[in-house]
């Protein structure tokens, strides 16, 4: 007899498990169908000892203290500040593209003339979205804004969503802004940290408690029917949940091609985008994220693909258009029919949530709605 079912091991699942075990000492069951814990932020050692994220590079960032915090019960850090270059017309210039990525593809005269205009026109240290900038009166900023949108977002979004930049929603081009600084970090938040032994060894940490049960590579339909619980909590694809009442939602999908390498380093940074040549989308070295120290080095190059339900790939990304949420919004209607399930998550709520967010919604769900 359990307390909670909880369908999906990863950030939601694990954090609303440890909370629910912890603090109201209710025994909880979570499963997940493959053969680990961690969702996709799972790493582990290859078989040379190089600690690699299975799915792809996931680097932890926020400006939330309170999900620090949290989980700084389940592991140390390590300090990292990501940087992503990319190949632009033979050049590798930093990604969000800046003042320094000005100064690298144009002649000098004109990319200071451009920096005057960009900051007499949005300040300085302002982030603009390529949509917005494209929007400019101004000629030579709206030749700017065209160059980066064909040399940087166009042939990066059609290989990574089949779609064109202004066909998804704002919020997708708007997460890599042009960035009227020096600053070549591609994230500028409070807190830019690793796990220091890992993702995985948090997550073990997290979920380490005598309340808690683990059952992986089970389909939480084959025993839904035989066990004994009171209340379930979904963090798997809602369309699924509902067996495509309204049909399926539309994700995008990844494949991964790992290399191990006979260099300390292979690349100058953690990731490098191939926007407009290849089609992958980028190269990310691990041993930038983990900080591991060894003489060679695993790399992986980045494959986005189509998905469909059923065919044993994994849903990475929701796909942010209107029509897409207009769907979600059917399926989300059917929860409120359901007292007894709680739906959070990257594929529950069909979000494209960051793992800091996704922490954070589900210590807000467990705060709002589970602990009262």
């Amino acid at each position: 007899m359990f307390d909670y079912l909880i369908v999906g091991a990863g950030f939601a699942g694990s954090v609303l498990a440890e909370r629910i075990a912890s603090q109201l000492d209710k025994k909880v069951l979570i499963i997940d169908k493959r053969n680990h814990i961690g969702g996709n932020a799972y790493d582990h050692y290859d078989e040379n000892g190089i600690l690699v994220h299975k799915y792809g590079p996931h680097i932890f960032h926020t400006n939330s203290k309170k999900v620090v915090d949290y989980l700084s019960n389940f592991t140390e850090w390590q300090p990292y500040f990501h940087r992503v270059l990319a190949i632009i017309e033979g050049q590798k210039v930093p990604v969000p593209f800046n003042l320094t990525s000005i100064y690298k593809l144009f002649p000098p005269n004109f990319a200071s003339k451009l920096e005057d205009e960009l900051i007499a026109n949005f300040g300085y240290g302002q982030k603009i979205p390529i949509l917005k900038l494209r929007e400019t009166k101004n000629k030579n900023l709206k030749w700017l804004a065209e160059y980066i949108y064909e040399n940087v977002f166009y042939g990066y979004t059609l290989k990574q969503w089949e779609l064109k930049p202004e066909e998804l929603d704002i919020s997708v081009t708007a997460r890599v802004p042009v960035y009227i600084s020096r600053d070549d970090r591609y994230f500028q938040d409070t807190y830019q940290i690793m796990p220091r032994y890992g993702y995985t060894k948090m997550f073990e940490k997290m979920l380490n408690h005598k309340n808690i049960k683990i059952l992986l590579q089970t389909d939480y339909k084959e025993i839904i029917h035989h066990i004994k619980f009171d209340r379930l909590i979904f963090t798997g694809p809602i369309d699924e949940y509902f067996d495509y009442l309204y049909g399926p939602l539309p994700y995008r999908s990844l494949e991964f091609d790992f290399k191990l390498v006979n260099y300390e380093f292979y690349q100058e940074c953690g990731t490098i985008n191939f926007p407009n040549n290849n089609n992958y989308t980028r190269i990310t070295e691990f041993k930038y994220l983990t900080g591991q120290k060894c003489s060679m080095s695993v790399i992986a190059f980045e494959f986005p693909k189509s998905f469909q339900p059923g065919n044993n790939q994994i849903p990475y990304y929701p796909i942010p258009k209107q029509e897409n949420h207009i769907l979600y919004k059917k399926y989300h209607q059917e929860t409120k029919k359901i007292k007894s399930v709680t739906f959070c998550g990257r594929l529950a709520d069909y979000q494209y949530y960051n793992m800091d967010q996704i922490v954070a919604r589900a210590l807000n769900i467990f705060e709002k709605e589970i602990s009262l």
